[in-house]
Protein backbone atom coordinates (compact mmCIF):
# COMPACT_ATOMS: atom_id res chain seq x y z
CA UNK A 1 0.00 0.00 0.00
CA UNK A 2 1.07 3.21 -0.94
CA UNK A 3 1.27 5.94 1.73
CA UNK A 4 -0.76 9.21 1.25
CA UNK A 5 1.74 11.77 1.87
CA UNK A 6 4.06 9.97 -0.26
CA UNK A 7 1.55 10.28 -3.18
CA UNK A 8 0.71 13.62 -2.41
CA UNK A 9 4.69 14.63 -2.28
CA UNK A 10 4.58 12.82 -6.08
CA UNK A 11 2.18 15.00 -6.96
CA UNK A 12 4.03 17.96 -5.66
CA UNK A 13 7.14 17.54 -7.30
CA UNK A 14 5.09 16.72 -10.52
CA UNK A 15 3.80 20.24 -10.31
CA UNK A 16 6.42 21.90 -9.41
CA UNK A 17 8.97 20.25 -11.66
CA UNK A 18 11.59 20.57 -9.03
CA UNK A 19 12.57 18.54 -5.65
CA UNK A 20 13.74 22.25 -4.25
CA UNK A 21 10.31 23.58 -5.08
CA UNK A 22 8.67 20.46 -3.54
CA UNK A 23 9.93 20.97 -0.45
CA UNK A 24 10.00 24.61 -0.02
CA UNK A 25 5.63 24.21 -0.27
CA UNK A 26 5.31 21.52 1.77
CA UNK A 27 7.50 22.30 4.33
CA UNK A 28 10.33 19.54 3.94
CA UNK A 29 14.39 19.61 3.47
CA UNK A 30 15.51 18.65 -0.07
CA UNK A 31 16.67 15.72 1.32
CA UNK A 32 13.76 15.02 2.88
CA UNK A 33 12.19 14.76 -0.83
CA UNK A 34 14.55 12.79 -2.13
CA UNK A 35 14.30 10.14 0.45
CA UNK A 36 10.88 9.77 0.11
CA UNK A 37 10.69 9.75 -3.38
CA UNK A 38 13.31 7.04 -3.60
CA UNK A 39 11.53 4.99 -1.14
CA UNK A 40 8.40 5.20 -3.00
CA UNK A 41 10.53 4.12 -6.38
CA UNK A 42 11.06 1.34 -4.32
CA UNK A 43 7.99 0.44 -3.16
CA UNK A 44 6.66 0.97 -7.15
CA UNK A 45 9.27 -1.20 -8.35
CA UNK A 46 11.39 1.39 -10.71
CA UNK A 47 11.68 5.01 -11.26
CA UNK A 48 8.82 7.37 -11.06
CA UNK A 49 10.99 10.70 -12.23
CA UNK A 50 13.42 11.39 -15.17
CA UNK A 51 16.26 13.51 -13.47
CA UNK A 52 16.99 16.48 -16.10
CA UNK A 53 19.65 19.43 -15.46
CA UNK A 54 17.14 21.62 -14.17
CA UNK A 55 14.27 19.70 -12.50
CA UNK A 56 12.44 16.34 -12.84
CA UNK A 57 9.66 15.53 -15.09
CA UNK A 58 7.27 12.18 -14.47
CA UNK A 59 8.50 9.23 -16.53
CA UNK A 60 5.72 6.75 -18.13
CA UNK A 61 5.45 4.63 -14.69
CA UNK A 62 5.17 7.97 -13.18
CA UNK A 63 2.69 9.38 -15.18
CA UNK A 64 0.64 6.47 -13.93
CA UNK A 65 0.86 6.43 -10.14
CA UNK A 66 0.43 9.99 -10.54
CA UNK A 67 -2.89 9.24 -12.40
CA UNK A 68 -4.09 7.12 -9.52
CA UNK A 69 -3.27 9.68 -6.58
CA UNK A 70 -4.83 12.23 -7.94
CA UNK A 71 -7.76 10.20 -8.22
CA UNK A 72 -7.11 8.64 -4.45
CA UNK A 73 -6.45 12.09 -3.08
CA UNK A 74 -9.40 14.11 -5.00
CA UNK A 75 -11.80 11.18 -3.06
CA UNK A 76 -10.43 11.48 0.36
CA UNK A 77 -10.90 15.42 -0.27
CA UNK A 78 -14.33 14.59 -1.22
CA UNK A 79 -15.14 12.27 1.67
CA UNK A 80 -13.70 14.81 3.66
CA UNK A 81 -15.78 17.89 2.62
CA UNK A 82 -18.89 15.45 2.66
CA UNK A 83 -18.40 14.59 6.42
CA UNK A 84 -18.12 17.95 7.86
CA UNK A 85 -21.36 18.99 6.55
CA UNK A 86 -22.79 15.73 7.43
CA UNK A 87 -21.36 16.37 10.87
CA UNK A 88 -22.39 20.07 10.94
CA UNK A 89 -25.66 18.91 9.84
CA UNK A 90 -25.77 20.61 6.88
CA UNK A 91 -25.92 17.93 4.40
CA UNK A 92 -24.30 14.59 3.39
CA UNK A 93 -26.06 11.28 3.15
CA UNK A 94 -29.07 10.25 6.16
CA UNK A 95 -30.11 6.82 6.02
CA UNK A 96 -33.42 6.46 7.05
CA UNK A 97 -35.92 3.90 7.97
CA UNK A 98 -39.51 3.32 8.23
CA UNK A 99 -42.45 0.64 8.57
CA UNK A 100 -44.77 0.65 6.23
CA UNK A 101 -48.20 2.61 7.21
CA UNK A 102 -45.74 5.58 8.83
CA UNK A 103 -44.14 5.53 5.01
CA UNK A 104 -48.26 6.41 3.90
CA UNK A 105 -47.98 9.82 5.03
CA UNK A 106 -46.20 10.45 8.16
CA UNK A 107 -42.98 10.35 7.16
CA UNK A 108 -43.17 11.42 3.62
CA UNK A 109 -44.51 14.73 5.08
CA UNK A 110 -41.65 15.39 7.55
CA UNK A 111 -38.97 14.03 4.90
CA UNK A 112 -40.36 17.15 2.11
CA UNK A 113 -39.54 19.39 5.31
CA UNK A 114 -36.38 18.14 5.74
CA UNK A 115 -35.62 18.54 1.83
CA UNK A 116 -36.67 22.30 2.50
CA UNK A 117 -34.77 23.11 5.38
CA UNK A 118 -32.04 20.96 4.60
CA UNK A 119 -31.37 20.85 0.30
CA UNK A 120 -27.87 19.38 1.06
CA UNK A 121 -29.25 16.54 2.44
CA UNK A 122 -29.41 13.61 0.43
CA UNK A 123 -31.82 11.08 2.27
CA UNK A 124 -31.59 6.82 1.35
CA UNK A 125 -34.98 5.73 2.55
CA UNK A 126 -35.57 1.99 3.78
CA UNK A 127 -38.75 0.34 4.30
CA UNK A 128 -38.49 -3.12 6.96
CA UNK A 129 -40.51 -4.23 9.98
CA UNK A 130 -39.67 -2.81 13.57
CA UNK A 131 -37.34 -5.55 14.42
CA UNK A 132 -35.28 -5.55 11.12
CA UNK A 133 -35.01 -1.56 11.78
CA UNK A 134 -33.49 -1.56 15.18
CA UNK A 135 -31.30 -4.48 14.55
CA UNK A 136 -30.02 -1.76 11.27
CA UNK A 137 -29.92 1.05 13.72
CA UNK A 138 -27.89 -0.77 16.11
CA UNK A 139 -25.43 -2.07 13.38
CA UNK A 140 -24.93 1.74 12.02
CA UNK A 141 -26.78 1.31 8.74
CA UNK A 142 -29.26 3.66 10.00
CA UNK A 143 -29.17 7.14 11.15
CA UNK A 144 -32.47 7.77 12.56
CA UNK A 145 -35.99 4.76 12.37
CA UNK A 146 -39.73 5.40 12.80
CA UNK A 147 -40.81 2.08 14.54
CA UNK A 148 -43.55 0.87 16.72
CA UNK A 149 -44.90 -1.86 18.91
CA UNK A 150 -47.39 -3.44 16.68
CA UNK A 151 -47.95 -6.22 16.29
CA UNK A 152 -45.87 -7.69 19.10
CA UNK A 153 -44.24 -5.24 20.91
CA UNK A 154 -40.87 -2.73 20.74
CA UNK A 155 -37.42 -4.68 20.70
CA UNK A 156 -34.34 -3.66 22.23
CA UNK A 157 -31.11 -2.80 20.41
CA UNK A 158 -27.78 -1.85 22.02
CA UNK A 159 -26.74 1.88 21.55
CA UNK A 160 -30.34 2.53 20.11
CA UNK A 161 -32.57 5.03 22.40
CA UNK A 162 -36.37 5.34 21.47
CA UNK A 163 -39.06 8.16 21.70
CA UNK A 164 -42.74 8.30 21.68
CA UNK A 165 -44.00 10.06 18.55
CA UNK A 166 -47.75 9.02 18.71
CA UNK A 167 -50.33 6.73 19.82
CA UNK A 168 -51.89 5.49 16.80
CA UNK A 169 -55.43 3.59 17.10
CA UNK A 170 -56.47 0.97 15.51
CA UNK A 171 -59.55 0.30 13.27
CA UNK A 172 -61.34 -2.55 12.06
CA UNK A 173 -61.50 -2.41 8.28
CA UNK A 174 -64.64 -4.13 6.73
CA UNK A 175 -65.88 -4.24 3.11
CA UNK A 176 -69.37 -1.60 2.53
CA UNK A 177 -71.36 -4.37 2.69
CA UNK A 178 -70.72 -6.08 6.06
CA UNK A 179 -73.61 -6.41 8.46
CA UNK A 180 -71.75 -3.52 10.78
CA UNK A 181 -70.49 -1.68 8.47
CA UNK A 182 -73.00 1.27 9.54
CA UNK A 183 -72.62 1.22 13.31
CA UNK A 184 -69.82 3.72 14.53
CA UNK A 185 -68.32 1.71 17.71
CA UNK A 186 -67.73 -2.36 17.38
CA UNK A 187 -67.14 -4.62 20.44
CA UNK A 188 -64.93 -7.19 19.56
CA UNK A 189 -66.85 -10.02 20.62
CA UNK A 190 -69.53 -9.16 17.57
CA UNK A 191 -66.15 -10.32 15.07
CA UNK A 192 -66.05 -13.38 16.94
CA UNK A 193 -67.02 -15.36 13.95
CA UNK A 194 -64.48 -13.40 11.39
CA UNK A 195 -61.59 -14.46 9.32
CA UNK A 196 -58.51 -12.18 10.86
CA UNK A 197 -56.27 -11.18 8.04
CA UNK A 198 -52.85 -10.82 9.44
CA UNK A 199 -49.14 -11.04 9.06
CA UNK A 200 -48.30 -12.65 12.99
CA UNK A 201 -50.24 -14.93 14.99
CA UNK A 202 -49.87 -17.89 17.42
CA UNK A 203 -46.26 -17.99 16.88
CA UNK A 204 -45.84 -15.14 19.07
CA UNK A 205 -47.72 -12.59 21.51
CA UNK A 206 -49.47 -10.30 19.36
CA UNK A 207 -52.17 -7.37 20.12
CA UNK A 208 -55.01 -9.10 18.42
CA UNK A 209 -54.56 -11.87 19.92
CA UNK A 210 -54.54 -10.34 23.01
CA UNK A 211 -57.31 -8.43 22.51
CA UNK A 212 -59.26 -11.68 21.58
CA UNK A 213 -58.53 -13.38 24.30
CA UNK A 214 -59.70 -10.17 26.83
CA UNK A 215 -63.19 -10.10 24.74
CA UNK A 216 -63.11 -13.99 25.29
CA UNK A 217 -62.45 -16.09 22.31
CA UNK A 218 -60.24 -16.99 19.34
CA UNK A 219 -60.31 -16.20 15.92
CA UNK A 220 -61.85 -19.35 13.74
CA UNK A 221 -59.40 -18.39 11.02
CA UNK A 222 -56.27 -16.72 10.22
CA UNK A 223 -55.02 -15.50 6.92
CA UNK A 224 -51.20 -14.70 6.85
CA UNK A 225 -51.22 -11.41 4.60
CA UNK A 226 -48.51 -9.13 4.71
CA UNK A 227 -48.68 -6.28 2.91
CA UNK A 228 -51.37 -3.90 3.31
CA UNK A 229 -52.17 -3.66 -0.61
CA UNK A 230 -52.78 -7.36 0.16
CA UNK A 231 -54.97 -7.00 3.40
CA UNK A 232 -56.97 -4.52 1.71
CA UNK A 233 -58.15 -6.36 -1.40
CA UNK A 234 -58.60 -9.64 0.95
CA UNK A 235 -60.81 -7.44 3.44
CA UNK A 236 -62.71 -5.62 -0.09
CA UNK A 237 -63.62 -9.13 -1.64
CA UNK A 238 -65.28 -10.18 1.76
CA UNK A 239 -62.46 -12.71 2.80
CA UNK A 240 -61.98 -11.11 5.93
CA UNK A 241 -61.38 -8.40 8.15
CA UNK A 242 -58.12 -6.74 9.56
CA UNK A 243 -57.01 -4.15 11.58
CA UNK A 244 -56.22 -0.87 9.97
CA UNK A 245 -54.12 2.11 12.09
CA UNK A 246 -55.05 5.35 11.85
CA UNK A 247 -51.96 6.61 10.15
CA UNK A 248 -52.41 3.83 7.19
CA UNK A 249 -56.73 5.33 7.14
CA UNK A 250 -56.33 7.82 3.78
CA UNK A 251 -54.58 5.02 1.79
CA UNK A 252 -58.22 2.64 2.56
CA UNK A 253 -59.70 2.08 -1.08
CA UNK A 254 -63.30 2.94 -1.08
CA UNK A 255 -64.78 -0.52 -1.01
CA UNK A 256 -63.82 -0.77 2.66
CA UNK A 257 -64.91 1.49 5.63
CA UNK A 258 -63.07 2.11 9.11
CA UNK A 259 -64.48 1.02 12.52
CA UNK A 260 -63.50 1.87 15.90
CA UNK A 261 -63.09 -0.89 18.61
CA UNK A 262 -65.06 -0.85 21.92
CA UNK A 263 -61.33 -1.84 23.20
CA UNK A 264 -58.98 0.93 24.53
CA UNK A 265 -55.84 -0.99 24.51
CA UNK A 266 -56.09 -1.47 20.66
CA UNK A 267 -53.28 1.05 19.84
CA UNK A 268 -50.11 1.01 19.05
CA UNK A 269 -47.60 3.68 19.75
CA UNK A 270 -44.61 5.28 17.20
CA UNK A 271 -41.59 5.93 18.44
CA UNK A 272 -38.47 7.81 16.51
CA UNK A 273 -35.57 5.62 17.20
CA UNK A 274 -31.92 7.03 16.81
CA UNK A 275 -28.57 5.59 17.62
CA UNK A 276 -26.58 7.09 20.89
CA UNK A 277 -25.03 9.81 19.07
CA UNK A 278 -26.87 10.96 16.56
CA UNK A 279 -26.22 13.33 13.59
CA UNK A 280 -27.32 16.89 13.40
CA UNK A 281 -29.60 16.03 10.52
CA UNK A 282 -31.19 13.10 12.34
CA UNK A 283 -32.08 14.96 15.28
CA UNK A 284 -33.76 17.32 12.64
CA UNK A 285 -35.74 15.33 10.97
CA UNK A 286 -36.79 13.92 13.88
CA UNK A 287 -37.99 17.42 15.30
CA UNK A 288 -40.05 17.33 11.73
CA UNK A 289 -41.58 14.18 12.89
CA UNK A 290 -43.31 15.38 15.93
CA UNK A 291 -44.20 18.57 13.88
CA UNK A 292 -46.01 16.48 11.14
CA UNK A 293 -47.31 14.74 14.06
CA UNK A 294 -48.95 17.69 15.69
CA UNK A 295 -50.40 18.85 12.37
CA UNK A 296 -51.98 15.48 11.17
CA UNK A 297 -53.54 15.28 14.79
CA UNK A 298 -55.37 18.19 14.42
CA UNK A 299 -56.73 17.29 11.35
Amino acid sequence: MFELDALRLLVTVAETGSFTKAAARLNYTQSAVSRRIAALEQQAGGPLLERLPRGVRLNPAGRTLHRHAMEVLDRLSRAERELAVLHAGHGGLLHVGAFATANISLVPTALRALQDARPDVEVVAVEGPTDTLMERLADGALDLAVVSDYPSGLPSADGVTTTALCEDELFVALPRGHRLAGVGTIDLRELHDEAWLQNAYGDRPTMLADACARAGFTPRKIIRIAEWTGKFGYAAAGLGVALVPSLAAWAVPDELVLCRLTDPALRRTVHVALPAAPLPAARKLRDLLYEAESRRARV
